[in-house]
């Protein structure tokens, strides 16, 4: 069990750690300076504690599908779930994964002497054969990618630990703590747990475990896998960047830092070194994504859109899109995120609590509290049309929906009461949507 674990546990850690999650600690560093330990626990907190954390809840209440569709009902459920899944596998991360390779792996090495277009038929060309076989996926990803990619950061971390860059000087923000939580939630890993814990739960399966107490196990132990190396990793690299803060001036992006990062510490090496650490860190994203996605929608339509169909429509997606360019998709990701993941992490968080609360209407109001006042939020941050937000609370720091989400949840819990729906969870919703999903409970 432990073996299997471990393997599943390396196979998680690879699918969150993308190219995304590699630049966000080395600059949350560099702007934390001397207080990067605040700013890396709430990095920390919001995308490795909570992420993990959240696939394992999510599966412990019968499965990611279910789950979801329970707490918030058959159709809200599975619009939710499909944003999410839409997001990370065809419309976003999957893209991006390639633009990210070519922009910061192979520009900095050969130029524009292969364009985009070009690359990433090459790219989604790997990520097809090794996803095509879906039992392949995460035995492909934990035994043979994720040990180079370990090694790869190690490597860059290690080079920064005995020729330090400089001393940690001062934060350059005055907002630390605020800054890592904005990072994790910029990471995207949280909307990332539906097709992940799918992944996962399958693996396991795969692997013989049949019983329900067997399988939590398991997936408890991956989960503790991938945190700590997620933390491990991140801590290393949010410490490279505390230490270019005197070197370096703010005013690199974060592409910009990973890369005079490894310039100053390796050379010519280093950026060959980050170019092997950016595509496998993609490379692993893009199969986890692709399975995912694949594996979702085949479940959901049961069985009518097979899962090698799925791989090659999403890979078809990923072409298209990627070749926008990263500067592009980024910004079409910034206002679809921005409506897609409070709601989604309000209901994932609000998961871990489903034997205490006992309504699906307090679900109901919390995602619902958190859709609309996201909306509104967007929607002026997009075409300035309800300038009243910016005096919400918690505006500056992205979360001014999350008085809503906790308002919503109240009033939804207190509805419950009257309309006879206040225990409405012990009539085990979870376990019917699960079977609707035509998987076993036990």
């Amino acid at each position: 069990m432990r073996k299997d674990a471990l393997v599943t546990g390396l196979a998680l850690f690879a699918m969150f750690f993308g190219a995304g999650n590699l630049i966000f600690p080395p600059y949350l560093g560099m702007t934390s300076g001397s207080e990067w330990l605040v700013g890396f626990a709430c990095f920390i907190f919001v995308d490795v504690v909570l992420s993990c954390v959240g696939i394992f809840a999510l599966n412990a209440a019968g499965g990611a599908n279910a789950a979801i569709e329970g707490t918030l009902g058959r159709v809200p459920g599975l619009a939710m779930n499909t944003a999410a899944i839409l997001c990370t596998g065809v419309l976003i991360a999957t893209p991006r994964t390639a633009a990210t390779t070519y922009e910061m792996a192979v520009m900095p090495l050969i130029g524009d002497g292969m364009g985009l277009a070009p690359f990433s038929v090459l790219f989604f060309a790997l990520v097809l054969a090794l996803t095509f076989r879906q039992s392949r996926v995460v035995g492909i990803v934990g035994k043979v990618l994720t040990p180079l990619l370990v090694l790869g950061i190690i490597v860059l971390v290690a080079a920064g630990v005995v020729n330090p860059i400089g001393d940690v000087g001062a934060p350059h923000s005055a907002h630390v703590a605020q800054d890592g939580i904005l990072a994790g939630y910029q990471a995207m890993d949280i909307i990332a747990c539906v097709g992940f814990a799918i992944v996962i739960q399958d693996a396991v399966r795969a692997d013989g475990y049949t019983a329900r107490r067997s399988q939590l196990k398991v997936m408890a132990l991956a989960s503790c896998v991938a945190a700590v190396l997620l933390a491990l990793i991140y801590g290393g690299l949010t410490y490279l960047g505390a230490m270019t803060g005197l070197s370096f001036g703010p005013e690199l992006n974060q592409a910009q830092l990973i890369v005079e990062i490894t310039k100053h510490l390796m050379g010519e090496t280093g950026v060959l070194v980050l170019g092997v650490v950016v595509g496998l860190a993609c490379l692993t994203t893009a199969i986890g994504l692709t399975g995912a996605t694949a594996s979702y929608f085949e479940r959901v339509t049961r069985g009518r859109l097979p899962y090698r169909a799925g791989v090659l429509i999403v890979i078809g997606c990923g072409l298209l899109i990627c070749n926008l360019g990263l500067e592009a998709i980024i910004a079409l990701a910034t206002p679809i995120l921005s409506v897609v993941c409070p709601p989604f992490m309000t209901t994932v968080v609000l998961i871990l609590f489903l034997r205490r609360i006992h309504t699906t209407w307090a679900y109901k109001g919390a995602a619902l509290g958190a859709l609309v006042a996201s909306v509104v939020i967007v929607a002026h941050d997009s075409f300035g049309l309800a300038p009243f937000v910016t005096a919400l609370p918690l505006y500056e720091f992205g979360f001014s929906w999350l008085p809503f989400a906790a308002a919503g949840g109240i009033i939804g819990w207190l509805a419950a009461r009257p309309a006879g729906r206040s225990r409405d969870l012990l009539d085990a919703p979870v376990e019917k949507a699960l079977e609707e999903e035509g998987s076993p409970v036990g």
